[in-house]
């Protein structure tokens, strides 16, 4: 079997992990699964507890900084799916040897800083220099909330007929690192203003604000039935793992999901499909087709766009994309396109 990057294949997280979780204990609501952003399990008195993990990243082209945002508000993503913020963080930190006390001092800084805008309590940290450690994750976190079992949303939950939104742009992320990792190929090929916007659509990477305008500041909307977080596959591979997890077939339309002109130019550049690749910043949001203009009226309220892309459907009409009237079935990957195209352009020397 041919070893792939990125998250583990979903055949192999069903044989391996899925059936083998330790002990089954009656708690927990919500455990492992396919396109579930949380697990959820049951407290005493109507609550439950939420929590997600996700890599840390530590990526020198991008800086410090950014680093340490991407570290919180990737989680912080999965979280939101829920309509609650994360309450409280534990990290573990395997940083390289040769990392700078100096440089980690302005890590951590920024990722205290991230978390306390949010609202995050630090509960917990391992930290290590590690010998040998090369790679740009530099460890894991795990992010969690407490509130209303009956408040709390999992992907799951989403029903057939619900309509499909998709908030912001496809390839939010992609665009944006590749700019900021090929500064002189982007200004070159693409103009310093296009580098310069791209960059600048970074910060976008949080959907944090999404789903909180989408549910309300006080959760206090009950119209919204799940929502996803778009990484790895893009908002296609959203969609896609959305439905599978609720046990439904879903219907998409192209010409409806949107993709801006900077997205499309940075992913042209570096022959992407703007559809398929990493694009956190979007949230995939599911509704009964009577609330989708005042959803989408509650995020523009915002200065959150959302869109209206598709429906889900009975499971036996499968996942389907409409183009000119013509479906077709989507297929999943596991593979994101943007790793390829990221170290292809990094060997041919692209600066």
């Amino acid at each position: 079997m041919e070893d792939k990057l990125g998250k583990i294949d979903h055949h192999l997280f069903e044989q391996f992990i899925s059936t083998k979780c330790g002990k089954q204990r009656e708690e927990v609501f919500a455990g492992p699964q396919f396109g579930v952003d949380v697990s959820v399990v049951d407290l005493p008195g109507e609550m439950a507890m939420a929590m997600t993990s996700d890599p840390l990243s530590l990526v020198p082209t991008l800086g410090l900084e950014e680093s340490a945002w991407l570290s919180v508000q990737l989680m912080a993503n999965d979280m939101a799916t829920t309509g609650f913020a994360p309450m409280y963080g534990q990290f573990v930190l395997n940083l390289p040897s040769t990392f700078p006390k100096s440089e980690f001092k302005i890590y951590w800084e920024y990722i205290h800083q991230f978390c306390a805008r949010i609202g995050i309590a630090i509960t917990g940290v391992h930290t290590g220099f590690i010998e040998g450690q090369n790679s740009t994750i530099a460890g894991g976190g795990t992010f969690i909330t407490i509130a209303p079992k009956s408040k709390i949303l999992i992907s799951k939950a989403a029903r057939v007929g619900d309509a499909i939104l998709v908030t912001k742009t496809c390839a939010i992320s992609s665009a944006a690192i590749l700019a900021m990792s090929f500064p002189e190929t982007i200004k070159q090929k693409l103009g310093v203003e296009t580098y310069h916007e791209a960059c600048s659509t970074f910060y976008q990477t949080s959907s944090l604000e999404d789903a909180l305008a989408a549910v309300g500041k006080n959760n206090e909307h009950d119209d919204i039935t799940a929502m996803h977080d778009v990484t790895e596959g893009g908002v296609m591979g959203a969609i896609y793992e959305l439905a599978t997890a609720s046990g439904h077939g879903a219907t998409i339309y192209n010409d409806r999901l949107p993709i801006g002109r900077l997205q499309k130019e940075v992913c042209a550049l570096f022959s992407l499909d703007p559809r398929h690749c990493i694009g956190a910043g979007s949230m995939i949001i599911t509704c009964g087709k009577q609330a989708v203009a005042e959803v989408i009226q509650r995020l523009g309220a915002q200065n959150i766009d959302c869109v209206e892309v598709g429906e889900l459907v009975e499971k036996k009409s499968g996942i389907m994309l409409v183009d000119k009237h013509v479906p077709s079935e989507v297929v999943y990957t596991e593979d994101d396109p943007y790793w390829a195209a990221f170290f292809e352009a990094f060997k041919s020397g692209w600066k």
